[in-house]
């Protein structure tokens, strides 16, 4: 019987014994109340409340413009849905960078209002101060290393990343100082399949791969992409389990027409 099922609430040391039994983690973003409540009793091990939502829930072109208060809201609403799953939360762009103190406060602020069991944050050797900080208030910090969206204006672009050796070997020796520092688990996203086998390798804690291929310890997608709720998102690394989009559409065409025939409410819908 797998790990995920023998537990009434996974924690970190239920994920760090998935990895140590090679037991897959599942992990899928969460930003309300009823997706939330979906996820958890579909029995996913966590639930990701991550500042994609400035993209996929309040249309921005990048994660930067969420605030602190954003997440906040988001996360308190996913945390009342679950039983089971653990939930962890981005610490957004501009709540972190540069300053371990305004890292920790960002932290007690999500952990106190949102009741959430962790902190995501993005970085290596240049966030170590903040992930130490964090870690010894007593919160599970997650990293995140390859391609770190809030760093969109320094790189320029969405592309793989750490091809090139310099920034492979880079990427290594920012997961073992992740590791070193605390971290519980690392989410790697869009880099070379065999570079996140050798990081899954090289450290005894959790991978959680995003476009980072099958050798990780788990794996992350974005809900309104495995869901299709976005149609235009087409990453080779996605793969769509529904196509919510078309279903969506198809039935709210429906409803209009239904509405505009006077065909609803029928007889059988009124008081």
């Amino acid at each position: 019987m797998s790990t995920h099922k023998e537990v009434k609430r996974i924690t970190t040391h239920i994920l760090q014994r998935m990895k140590d039994e090679g037991e897959k983690i599942s992990m899928i973003t969460a930003y309300d109340f009823s997706m939330a409540r979906i996820f958890d009793d579909s029995g996913m091990d966590v639930l990701l409340v991550g500042d994609s939502a400035a993209n996929v829930m309040a249309g921005y072109e990048t994660t930067l413009p969420i605030t602190l208060d954003h997440m906040i809201y988001h996360a308190a609403s996913v945390v009342r849905a679950i039983k089971r799953a653990f939930v962890v939360v981005d610490l957004p762009f501009g709540t972190y960078q540069g300053n371990s103190k305004e890292a920790l406060m960002s932290t007690v602020r999500i952990m106190k209002e949102t009741s959430a069991h962790g902190v995501k944050i993005e970085g290596g050797e240049e966030i170590l101060e903040s992930v130490k900080r964090i870690i010894s208030a007593g919160v599970p910090v997650m990293g995140h290393l390859g391609l770190t969206p809030q760093s969109i204006n320094k790189f320029g672009t969405y592309s793989v990343r750490a091809t090139e050796e310099v920034e492979a070997e880079k990427l290594v020796r920012d997961a073992k100082l992740l590791e070193e520092a605390g971290c519980f688990a690392i989410v790697l996203e869009k880099i070379p399949a065999l570079l996140a086998k050798k990081v899954a390798e090289s450290v005894r804690i959790p991978i959680i791969g995003i476009g980072a291929g099958k050798y990780v310890d788990g794996q992350v997608l974005v809900m309104h992409d495995m869901l299709g709720i976005n149609k235009d998102f087409k990453p080779r690394f996605l793969r769509r389990y529904l196509n919510l989009y078309e279903e969506i559409l198809k039935a709210s065409k429906q409803y209009i027409s239904d509405v505009k025939a006077k065909d609803f409410p029928n007889d059988n819908e009124q008081y």
